[in-house]
């Protein structure tokens, strides 16, 4: 396990005591479920009251908050989007790179453009995440001067950029801001600035993200011109689930209802393809788009991966907005392999920041600040939040450029940098991350004398200032984070907080359905993390993702069964970005999430953190448990009975002697006995299973679906090896079998036989390896079905005798 979970604090929150009205209440919406767990965590998280109760749970009985709401500043700005549109004026959607700037940008792209001729009036401006930064800038706003747009309606920024427009009013170009960042200490001087961050944080609006607040902006123009539109402005919901769920703001009020209402639509794109290119990245993911999660970690990260590596994300307002399915194809795979190039870099930063972090002394460090001029700015932000969490110390990562005091970006403080004699100054740009509720915002505003460009919120900034100033910065901003903490180093180490405790036997589609009534999940409504007592893990291998090429990603996951003495079955479950080597070898206590793997149509859990629990003397195990003479039980071929002492069942019979030791092992560990309980093998001739393989591969030719390893070994009552052996063959009659992750895709593509004298031997040659692949799938039926025969028919004397001396237990007493 890594050194930071280790010293992390771990808690378990109390389960509450609700009353049994509000229990029979969350019963009525689980569905037949015992909805003690969801009741827990709703009462826990302050859903307390049947109104509010049912409002949470159902989109349906929530009342939505009217965008007039905002007051004066929404009828100013649609007051001049009116005036806009009766003159015939150009109008610039001015956006931002990130998934949350890019679905505000697509929803006003559509929105507005019920109201205004794409193209003609109505043209949108995303900077480049590599060049320009966040927010407005000179040279955009010359470039826009210059094809005549006379109104700018920003989204996800712009409420701080006083000097952008300024400069944009000298030009002739009105102003519009819609954004939800942290608002400037007195109104700028444009039209009209439609921000959450004006409501008090109890509003049911100051929640919304930057594509809420752009649909609210929409929203109010269909009210107003309810004729004009000629789609439904619910059509946009989807978009606004993305943008909301991958920014990370708080789903509470209007932000769920929008989340619960977009994510019902979004679940459609497979079957609708309204949107091809949503459809198509829900595809490339393995995602169907019913869950927060498919956004969260298949929608977000692969439209955010663009700007990180290409720095221009315009063309992914195209994507999620065109009907155009050839050209959504192209731009979904083109999006594909950025979020592939953006894995492997990140976990290459990553690493690089550690070797760094190795070299300094942390028990004086209370804010991590770390510069290379070779790391890529794009992927800064998400290595700096995974180093915040592991380390429990807020984290800055900067690159420095060299930029021309000459070049056009008018906005930059080099006069109180004190750099306005230098024709070329060196310019760290980068990303701020907090941890542990520390407001980031707060913290590096502090410093702002020293900075060239700053912007965020108290959990996440983007920065720039100028590499002399460094050193002066990082201790600065050590200095007033310490005396705000008035500790450093242990106050600040993350504190992993379990919502519940469960059992393995617990996990599984009851829980799960249970638990997804819950969401939409993110801030202030997180993902139940679940604590599993006293277990351990098996069936553990880890392996690198593969991009659509099929190159190798340098990103990391390790699959395994978790496993504890409430169940004799594992539960599978996947580790991200860590390596089998750091899966515990013993018991331990874990932190888990439980999700739903569409790929392999079943939940997993996925792992959050491994601690140490309270070791056990297992070689005193191991004797007290083989010294028992009935620790082995006999029931194959029985109807089972229950026992008074439930043993561990193996249920498979098994082909060697290594996988009943695996059965041992796991017995003696969790301390109870063994009882072999598998059925009589099936005698199905290998000619007959052939045909079976057969069967199955043409009916996933015909319907292009894809199967698991497990699946077909399960039809086909094969080892996996034997199944591997079975797929051999298929290629070599003409099927092709393509392999991703666990699974196969198979295709029919007959071998093209030839009459011409010259190539008869080729042909010969294509039937003997047919005719010798085929032989060694049947010879290996033929010896599972006799490995199987004879572990039914084995003597338990020689199980139990074999298995302790397997265990080094010689001159134990055995029967």
């Amino acid at each position: 396990m890594s050194e930071s979970m280790s010293q992390s604090q771990w808690q378990v929150l109390a389960p509450p005591d609700f009353p049994q009205w509000f229990l029979k209440a969350v019963k009525s919406h689980n569905n037949g479920s015992s909805g003690h767990y969801a009741a827990q965590l709703l009462w826990q998280r302050g859903i307390r009251e049947e109104k509010q109760l049912a409002g949470f749970l159902n989109p349906e009985l929530y009342q939505p908050t009217s965008p007039f709401d905002f007051g004066q500043e929404m009828k100013w700005a649609v007051k001049r989007l009116l005036q806009a549109r009766e003159a015939g004026e150009k109008v610039a959607i001015w956006g931002d790179f990130d998934a949350d700037g890019i679905t505000a940008t697509s929803v006003l792209w559509e929105g507005l453009g019920q109201f205004f001729w794409q193209h003609q009036q109505l043209s949108y401006y995303i900077p480049n995440r590599l060049t320009e930064s966040h927010g407005l800038n000179c040279a955009g706003i010359d470039q826009l001067h210059a094809s005549g747009v006379k109104l700018i309606v920003t989204c996800d920024t712009g409420s701080t950029n006083l000097r952008e427009i300024d400069y944009a009013h000298q030009l002739g170009i009105d102003v519009i801001i819609t954004d939800h960042h942290t608002l400037p200490d007195d109104r700028p001087p444009v039209v009209s600035i439609i921000n959450s961050r004006y409501f008090s944080d109890t509003h049911p609006l100051f929640h919304l993200s930057g594509v809420a607040v752009a649909y609210k902006l929409v929203e109010a123009m269909y009210q107003v011109l309810p004729n004009i539109p000629q789609q439904r402005l619910e059509a946009l919901l989807d978009l606004v689930a993305i943008g909301l769920i991958a920014d990370l703001v708080e789903l509470s009020g209007d932000c769920r209802y929008l989340a619960q209402r977009g994510i019902e639509q979004l679940k459609q794109q497979l079957k609708t393809r309204s949107r091809p290119g949503v459809a198509r990245l829900l595809q490339l993911c393995k995602r169907s788009g019913d869950r927060p999660t498919d956004i969260s970690f298949g929608l977000g990260p692969r439209i955010n991966a663009v700007s990180r590596i290409q720095g221009d994300a315009s063309f992914c307002v195209e994507l999620l907005t065109s009907k155009d399915e050839k050209r959504c194809e192209q731009l979904a795979l083109e999006t594909e392999l950025a979020n592939s190039r953006r894995m492997s870099l990140q976990k290459d930063i990553t690493k690089q920041v550690k070797d760094k972090l190795a070299q300094l002394d942390l028990s004086t460090t209370n804010v991590i600040v770390l510069e290379d001029p070779q790391w890529p700015v794009g992927v800064l932000g998400l290595v700096a939040g995974q180093i915040a969490q592991e380390y429990g110390r807020p984290t800055i990562l900067l690159s420095t450029v060299l930029l021309s005091t000459e070049s056009s970006d008018r906005e930059s403080k080099l006069v109180e940098a004190g750099l306005e004699d230098k024709n070329f100054y060196s310019i760290a740009r980068g990303s701020a991350r907090s941890v542990n509720n520390i407001d980031l915002y707060e913290l590096v505003n502090s410093q702002a004398h020293l900075l060239h460009r700053f912007g965020g919120h108290p959990f996440a900034a983007g920065l720039s200032l100028p590499v002399d100033n460094i050193p002066l910065f990082t201790e600065a901003i050590n200095q007033q984070l310490a005396q705000k903490l008035g500790n450093t180093g242990a106050l600040m180490m993350p504190a992993m907080e379990a919502d519940l405790v469960v059992k393995v036997a617990e996990l599984g589609k009851a829980l799960f359905d249970e638990l997804k009534h819950l969401e939409p999940c993110g801030m202030g409504n997180p993902v139940p993390k679940m604590l599993i007592k006293n277990c351990w893990f098996e069936q553990v291998w880890n392996r690198n993702s593969k991009d659509l090429r099929g190159r190798k990603v340098q990103y990391i996951k390790t699959k395994f069964e978790i496993w504890d003495d409430s169940t004799s079955m594992g539960f599978p479950g996947i580790w991200w970005g860590h390596y089998q080597d750091e899966v515990p070898k013993v018991r331990c206590n874990a932190v888990v999430e439980l999700d739903y793997n569409n790929y392999e149509k079943r939940p997993e859990v996925r792992l959050v953190a491994v601690q140490g629990c309270q070791e056990k003397d297992f070689v005193q195990s191991c004797l007290q448990v083989s010294n028992q003479l009935d620790w082995i039980l006999d029931w194959r071929g029985e109807e089972l009975q229950g026992e008074a002492l439930t043993p561990l069942m193996v249920y498979e019979c098994p082909t060697s002697w290594d996988e009943l030791q695996v059965w041992c092992r796991r017995a003696i560990q969790a301390e109870r006995q063994l009882a072999i309980a598998y059925p009589r093998p099936k005698q199905l001739s290998a000619q007959d299973t052939w045909k079976k393989l057969l069967g199955i591969a043409k009916f996933l030719s015909r319907t292009g679906q894809w199967a698991t390893l497990v699946q077909l070994q399960e039809k086909l009552d094969l080892s996996d090896r034997t199944v591997e052996l079975g797929l051999n063959a298929l290629s070599a009659i003409g099927f092709e079998v393509s392999y991703q992750d666990c699974g196969v895709q198979i295709s029919w593509h007959p071998k093209e036989w030839s009459s011409h004298g010259t190539n008869v031997a080729e042909n010969d040659a294509i039937a003997l390896r047919a005719r010798c692949a085929n032989a060694i799938f049947f010879a290996a039926i033929e010896e599972e079905q006799f490995r199987r025969q004879y572990f039914y028919q084995v003597p338990l004397s020689t199980i139990a005798a074999y298995n302790i001396a397997g265990y080094g237990m010689v001159g134990m007493k055995q029967d």
